[in-house]
This record gives structure tokens, C-alpha cells and sequence, in this order.
């Protein structure tokens, strides 16, 4: 069965990790199972100098498990390999009624678009097909979508639930 998706996309400063992080709260708190992916568009480390799964990185080891009794990572170095799809991702990811996607902006899956309005950025609502509804700081007229309030994250994971077929608990 292809995991349900539903992306959280816009510009820098929009509220996107915020919203991310209320949802899976939200969702999470209805009894369904969520993961997540971010897409960081630079560099970034999860480990840190000089503890032990970066040295093993550092001598060459292509990937890294880190496994304790609360918790566990692989880190896997792509060492000059393309950049994964985020089909590649999902694949890895473990059977869960939801995956939210956080970046992934031009990927073909349904998305929220968040909205700072103090902010003048672009508009992806309109323009980009797969913009399902927008998150905003304020009440947008004539928006091509429904427009929720950023905050009432309730009113957003309800929507969700509805547009993915999920069923609430």
C-alpha cells in the first residue's frame, strides 16, 4: 500500500516546522500513526564532533547506526551520490497512516501551503496544482483554496483526515 502523504510547503520564516510539529501533535493525539520528512536544502550533521558515530562517518563508513533502548538513527553519507528522491525516502520509512512532508515544494504530492502574510513571498496557491489549502497568518479573500488560520490547528488536521481518507479514532 503507497503511504498517504501531505505536504507543508512555503517560504522561510512562514511557521512551516511550527505547523508541522502542532499537526503531529494533533494527529498523533487522534490516534493515528504520523512520520515525518524534512528536506534541508544544505548541509546538515546529526552527529557531532568527536562523539563516536562521527568518527566512524569521518573513516569512511557509508552508513552509521546508532541504537539505544530509547531510540535509534542511521546516518547514511552519500559520499558525491545524487541526492535521494523522496520516493527513495518514503520507501524506507515504516508503515504509518500519514507521512507530512515538510519542503519538497515542486514534488507532485498534495500540499498546505503556509502563509506569513507580514512576509512578502510568493504565492504557490493558484499557481501549483497540488496547493490543497493554505495555513495563513490572516484571512486571505479570493483565495483559490480553503484558507485556514495558521493557529487552528484543529480546524487544519480535520481537514487533513478528510481530504486523506483517514479514519479518526
Amino acid at each position: 500500500m503507497k503511504q498517504k502523504i501531505i505536504g507543508v510547503a512555503g517560504f522561510k520564516n512562514a511557521g512551516k516546522t511550527t505547523l508541522v510539529e502542532k499537526l503531529v501533535i494533533d494527529l498523533t493525539g487522534r490516534g493515528l500513526r504520523v512520520s515525518t520528512v524534512k528536506h534541508a536544502h544544505h548541509s546538515f550533521d546529526i552527529d557531532h564532533e568527536g562523539r563516536d558515530s562521527f568518527r566512524h562517518r569521518k573513516a569512511g563508513a557509508t552508513e552509521v547506526a546508532v541504537v539505544s533502548s530509547g531510540r535509534w538513527a542511521i546516518i547514511h553519507e552519500l559520499r558525491n551520490e545524487a541526492e535521494p528522491s523522496l520516493d527513495d525516502i518514503l520507501r524506507k520509512l515504516e508503515p504509518c497512516d500519514l507521512v507530512i512532508v515538510e519542503g519538497y515544494k515542486r514534488d507532485g504530492h498534495d500540499k498546505i501551503e503556509v502563509r506569513n502574510l507580514a512576509l512578502d513571498h510568493p504565492r504557490l496557491a493558484g499557481d501549483d496544482p497540488t496547493i490543497i489549502a493554505i495555513a495563513a497568518t490572516s484571512a486571505i479573500a479570493g483565495a483559490p483554496v480553503p484558507v485556514f488560520d495558521r493557529d487552528d490547528v484543529s480546524a487544519l488536521s480535520s481537514f487533513i483526515i478528510r481530504h486523506m481518507g483517514l479514519a479518526k479514532s
